[in-house]
């Protein structure tokens, strides 16, 4: 029986179920009436036959002139490429493939280690088959990272994703929020100076500035800091008065803002702004402050009347005096007069150019009496 091995295919020639010899391309007979058989293996393929491991094949010389052979120790892995270009990653074991088509090179990594080899590019670890030996995290664009290996701090690292070995090591992340904060008081009790009770709500907005002190020195530090802020707003505005305190919001927000400034590097964060948002006052002080404030409204309504009222007579006063000394002023106002009956009567009829307004006033004055 004839068999052809074709340029990109190899053979095995087996008797009696034992590996004989290697086959190259060709024609070849397995005789007759014999349990000679031939297995056919492509050379684009990794060397596999099925039931017999790869040692068994490796003492015919013959045959290993073909193979590129690797053997992977524990704890690492191996990157296959072909003719340059990757083809797959190898576990632990020894691996064989063909070398009559195509050049096979391999690179051996050691993952005893979390770190990734600097030389691998990122977008080769991304899309290939080495996803399934790797731990990716991921760090947000505003955000820093602190990390870890088996609870041991190793550095800090910046926004970005990284890639890491599964190799038994335990591997943490801690992100950090990098962006503005705000942290605001809402409701403060404080009893003032002249013993009155409010209420204040309060904001204060900050940054992170030192990581490590915020991740690992202060515990709970947000609540430090609200304990903090709350601490210097009660000293401050419980040492004011009540009138004090509603006129100097302003103040009170620069005196806060420059006393948690003086704490910066205890706490390791930079203080940007602070302010006031709302003061409430008991209902007995907001109806007294309204009676106050409606007195003051009428008191000043009450002096604007008077000014109007003493500007219009000494208006009049000032007219009475132009027209007394001027003539052609007289006479015009007489016009005016005359100007106001013609309105509304046809005919007038008058004598004597002395009186002519106190005519024209007199008859006006009747026209507009009741019949």
């Amino acid at each position: 029986m004839s068999i052809q091995i074709t340029d990109n295919q190899r053979g095995l020639l087996f008797q009696n179920g034992n590996y004989k010899k290697f086959l190259p391309p060709g024609n070849h007979s397995t005789g007759f009436f014999t349990k000679n058989t031939i297995h056919i293996l492509k050379t684009s393929l990794p060397f596999y036959v099925a039931d017999y491991d790869l040692d068994y094949f490796l003492h015919d010389e013959e045959l290993v002139k073909h193979l590129d052979i690797i053997d992977i120790p524990d704890q690492h892995v191996a990157l296959h490429y072909q003719d340059g270009k990757f083809k797959q990653a190898l576990t632990t074991g020894k691996h064989a493939f063909w070398n009559v088509l195509k050049k096979n090179t391999f690179e051996l990594l050691d993952i005893s280690k979390p770190e990734i080899q600097e030389n691998l590019d990122q977008n080769f670890l991304r899309n290939s088959t080495l996803s399934s030996y790797l731990q990716i995290y991921n760090v947000a664009p505003f955000a820093k990272g602190i990390l870890f290996f088996d609870n041991h701090f190793q550095q800090i690292l910046k926004s970005g994703t990284y890639f890491y070995w599964k190799c038994g090591t335990q591997i943490e992340i801690i992100p950090i929020d990098m962006r503005q904060r705000e942290l605001e008081i809402n409701g403060q009790e404080i009893l003032t100076e002249d013993k009155v009770p409010i209420r204040l709500n309060f904001i204060c907005q900050y940054k992170i500035q030192d990581i490590m002190k915020v991740a690992l020195e202060i515990k709970d530090y947000e609540k430090q800091l609200y304990t903090l802020l709350q601490l210097i707003l009660r000293e401050y505005v419980g040492s004011l008065k009540l009138d004090d305190i509603l006129k100097m919001k302003q103040e009170i927000s620069t005196y806060v803002l420059e006393a948690v400034q003086q704490k910066e590097e205890e706490y390791g964060v930079q203080f940007i702004h602070a302010g006031v948002k709302d003061i409430i006052l008991p209902g007995e002080i907001r109806d007294i402050l309204n009676t106050v404030l409606i007195a003051e409204k009428r008191a000043m309504a009450n002096v604007i009347t008077r000014r109007e009222e003493t500007a219009s007579t000494r208006s009049l006063l000032n007219t009475a005096k132009l027209m007394e000394e001027n003539q052609t002023l007289y006479r015009l106002k007489e016009l005016e007069f005359l100007e106001k009956i013609s309105e509304n009567i046809g005919t007038i009829s008058l004598s004597g150019k002395d009186n002519l307004l106190e005519s024209l006033n007199t008859l006006l004055a009747s026209k507009n009496s009741p019949q």
